[in-house]
């Protein structure tokens, strides 16, 4: 039997119909398509955490459930007493292990779209149906038409990112109450670019037992470590952690992650200049011919350009040396749309002055 016919005949047809996710090259680019912090850690910085990295034992497994370092994120982001923490590989280990505990055949996740790809990925591979509502064309979210999908489905579980991706709005939490109470599944408050949208709902999650917020790190600066948690009711944490595989976050992560925790003003400075240079992106592209920039509370900037160019503008841009993400034809709303990635005053002239050289 042939390789072919072994994944025609076993694999699930729900996968065969997948296209991996690919991850475009970069090399000899400046690469603003996967809204990376630009910022490195100073030479004084890295060398303190090199020498804790020698005193960690790689002969053993790590900590099982990194108890030391969700003590310290519990401490850092002030997650309130009456929740619980649940760490993953990355916040898409944490939606893997949401769906794989609440969905399969016959259930039914919803998500408003356009935003992040892996909630649909994630429920076809485990099975799951996804239903997706609208959103304006402002890309605020509809949230009659959630509330009725919430009543003909009856979902196991609604993703609300908080801002955005790839649009870096944000949702109410006048919306995320109602959506809360007319959901008996999982609502996942998706919190990634938390530190540059200065709002959360961590505080009003205690309220209702079917509220989880998710973190991540990656956006903060640590995205070679693969951090994220969840936030939720006791029960809730618990029965997800029956899905989760042992030892899932490393002793590297565990160790360099609570390092980093221990300089967390160093990484809020960062932010800050983010979203400053994030106020400076904005008004530029503005005066771009032809472009419409979209407010954003994330570290990314989402803009449309001229009918018909996306592709175009986003191949020409790779070949003056900037790379952006290319959304054109992803979703009806994000016909000929572009996303950059805010990164250094530096390399945020240089896109825009790429921009104007194609379209000025």
């Amino acid at each position: 039997m042939t390789s072919g016919s072994v994944i025609k005949r076993w694999a699930h047809p729900q996968i065969q119909n997948l296209t991996a996710y690919a991850v475009a090259p970069a090399e000899g680019l400046i690469k603003l398509d996967a809204m990376e912090n630009p910022y490195v850690w100073d030479r004084e910085l890295k060398d303190a955490w090199l020498e804790e990295l020698r005193h960690v034992s790689l002969n053993r497994y790590p900590d099982g459930r990194a108890l030391g370092l969700a003590k310290t994120l519990r401490q850092v982001f002030e997650v309130p007493r009456q929740l619980d923490i649940l760490l993953g590989n990355g916040s898409d280990e944490l939606i893997q292990m949401v769906s794989m505990t609440v969905g399969g055949p016959g259930r039914t996740m919803l998500a408003p779209e356009p935003s992040f790809s892996m909630y649909r990925v994630i429920a076809a591979i485990t099975g799951s149906d996804y239903v997706a509502t609208p959103r304006r064309h402002d890309f605020s979210i509809d949230t009659d038409a959630l509330l009725d999908a919430i009543e003909k489905h009856d979902p196991c579980c609604v993703f609300l990112a908080n801002p955005n991706n790839p649009t870096g709005n944000v949702c109410t939490h006048e919306a995320i109450d109602q959506i809360a109470k007319r959901c008996s599944g999982i609502v996942v408050v998706d919190e990634a670019y938390h530190a540059f949208s200065g709002q959360s709902v961590l505080d009003q999650a205690p309220a209702y037992d079917n509220v989880v917020v998710m973190r991540t790190l990656s956006k903060l600066g640590l995205a070679g470590l693969r951090l994220g948690f969840l936030s939720g009711h006791p029960d809730v944490l618990e029965t997800l952690n029956k899905v989760r595989l042992p030892y899932n976050i490393n002793s590297l992560t565990q160790m360099s992650v609570e390092f980093a925790l221990r300089h967390i003003d160093w990484f809020d400075e960062k932010s800050r200049l983010i979203c400053e240079a994030r106020a400076r992106l904005f008004e530029s592209l503005k005066k771009v011919s032809g472009i419409t920039a979209y407010p954003s509370a994330a570290n990314f900037i989402l803009f449309r350009v001229p009918a018909g160019t996306g592709d175009s503008v986003h191949d020409d841009l790779q070949r003056q040396g900037v790379l952006v993400k290319n959304l054109n034809g992803a979703h009806p709303l994000l016909t000929d749309s572009l996303r950059v990635t805010v990164s250094t005053s530096l390399e945020n002239a240089t896109f825009v002055d790429a921009l104007n050289d194609l379209l000025g």
